[in-house]
């Protein structure tokens, strides 16, 4: 009997478990998973700290794509809670039922999806701003009628006279938004997130994340939500995925969801290794034939010969795996492609010094702080995303993010002095008391954003030699060094596995998958 034809699925985050659930779904494609850390999940993994839950990130399990919002639900149905109704799912003249369990069925246990409100606020001069920033009298009376006038004014001026040609993220931003904007809720957390002026970031980042906000569309849905009832139809196909408000989460995070496809990958036959790392890459007649792996447990090496490889790791750790047959200018290039790393630092409190009205705890999934004295970028408040990521409901467990370059003084510092550093800045911004603080930890997470600066605008160059190699498909977003969320990360490996079942060698059609794509079912539509 012959072996069976093996892939190797370099990385277990979103795109990886994807290809692999794939191959066993559709066709007799063996999957042989590795990943380089102890974690499942990739940057969607779920970190358990005494009970406590933290969501790397922040994912709302949101997408346009149906075909991966019924994969989701497959995996994870949808539980209402008690009170909670759902329309069907509506979209191009189709409708059909969304797979729920009761919110009394013991038998789903913890293996559900809830049904979360989306709220997000910019936290700017102590004050809090709807985000995306609505045109509420309330928020032009928070920023002033002379503000708000010179802000009018300002976008009407790019409106008449847009920048014809942008060659950057400034010019994105300004072009969308009006220079005065910009300045004020855009410039200051942009380079505070990517650590360089938005005049070094690439356009195509904010193409790619934000492409269909402005200010029209931002005003277009506050009078949606002023004058017409919201719709039954929780996909929310019609709505800019920066101003959806409500979506799916998994009742334990999302890493859960992953350690469930993990779990079924293996009931069904593949294979999941942890903390195995691709160190070497040999290639023959333009194909990948061999794949050297460290397992990390031992230090031992050994090989594994594949058929086909799927990769997610880091682009540069990729090109450095496949040695001196790669050009050195494509190497040169990998090697400075940037990244962002990524630092949430947990806090578990009593309660928060701001509260609702009436005393209880501020709704927000999201606090994007906007303030240019503390290094903090975002806040989130875990309880609002689940509230079963607290193990007590009377405690608030926070994360403050921060984001930095390896090389920087703050990746260095230790889990004490980042605890304290985030506990002093949210105590000064007066968002919290620090004698309400019980306990904290931390999670750093390496190469956690691929960065649009540095020598990615000569990227094409290693694009171009690495979807030459005929058995080698790259998926995800370090797998591509494209800034995807997780839906599109996945569909990039959902057409890997198709194109390896066709026997296409071509790559183009995972490129295309970007942020607002839905070309494979409009494509399905017209046939």
């Amino acid at each position: 009997m012959s072996s069976p034809v093996t892939a190797l699925i370099i990385g277990a985050g979103p795109a990886g478990l994807t290809a692999a659930h794939e191959f066993l779904q559709h066709t007799h494609v063996h999957p042989y998973v590795v990943e380089a850390t102890d974690r499942i999940g990739g940057i969607s993994a779920t970190i358990n700290y005494k009970g406590n839950r933290m969501d790397i990130g922040g994912h709302r399990f949101f997408s346009k794509s149906d075909r991966v919002m019924d994969w989701w639900l497959s995996i994870l149905p949808l539980q209402l809670e008690a009170g909670q109704t759902l329309g069907a799912l509506n979209y191009r003249g189709k409708s059909r039922i969304i797979p729920t369990v009761s919110a009394t069925d013991p038998s789903a246990g913890d293996n559900v999806m809830l049904l979360r409100q989306r709220k997000s606020r910019i936290f700017f001069r102590r004050k809090f701003f709807d985000y995306p920033l609505s045109f509420s009298v309330g928020t032009l009376t928070q920023l002033g009628i002379g503000w708000s006038t010179k802000a009018v004014l300002s976008y009407l001026k790019q409106v008449v006279r847009p920048i014809p040609q942008e060659k950057n993220l400034e010019e994105f931003f300004i072009n969308r938004f009006g220079k005065h904007l910009y300045l004020t809720f855009f410039k200051a957390y942009t380079e505070k997130v990517w650590g360089v002026p938005c005049q070094q970031i690439s356009a195509e980042w904010g193409a790619q994340r934000i492409k269909a906000l402005s200010i029209t569309q931002a005003a277009k849905h506050f009078l949606r939500q002023q004058f017409f009832s919201p719709s039954a139809d929780f996909t929310q196909k019609e709505t800019e995925t920066s101003l959806i408000e409500q979506f799916l989460y998994p009742k334990l995070g999302p890493g859960h969801l992953w350690e469930v496809v993990t779990k079924q990958i293996k009931e069904q036959g593949g294979e999941v290794h942890m903390q195995q790392k691709v160190v070497g890459l040999e290639i023959k007649e333009n194909k990948i034939v061999s794949a050297t792996i460290l397992d990390s447990t031992t230090g031992t090496t050994y090989q594994v010969e594949p058929e086909y490889v799927i990769s997610t790791m880091p682009i540069r750790s990729l090109i450095r795996a496949l040695g001196d047959v790669v050009p050195s200018d494509v190497r040169e290039i990998a090697e400075n492609l940037p990244y962002r790393n990524f630092i949430s630092v947990g806090l578990l409190l009593h309660k928060l010094a701001i509260q609702t009205e009436d005393n209880h705890l501020i709704q927000d999934n999201w606090i994007y702080i906007q303030e240019p004295d503390v290094q903090a970028g975002r806040l989130q408040l875990f309880n609002n995303w689940s509230p079963f990521l607290v193990t007590d409901p009377d405690k608030v467990w926070l994360g403050v993010e921060y984001f930095c370059q390896e090389e920087d003084a703050l990746w260095q510092m230790s889990e004490a002095d980042l605890q304290q550093l985030a506990l002093e800045e949210l105590d000064k911004l007066g968002i919290i008391s620090a004698d309400q603080v019980i306990d904290g930890t931390v999670v750093k997470m390496p190469k956690a954003y691929p960065a649009y600066f540095g020598s990615y605008n000569e990227f094409p160059k290693v694009q171009a030699y690495l979807d030459n190699i005929e058995n080698l498909f790259l998926v995800g977003r370090n797998g591509m060094h494209k800034y995807n969320n997780q839906d599109h990360s996945m569909l990039t490996a959902m057409l890997a596995v198709e194109n390896i079942a066709a026997g296409r060698t071509d790559k183009a059609n995972l490129w295309e998958v970007n942020t607002e794509q839905e070309y494979h079912e409009h494509a399905a539509d017209e046939k």
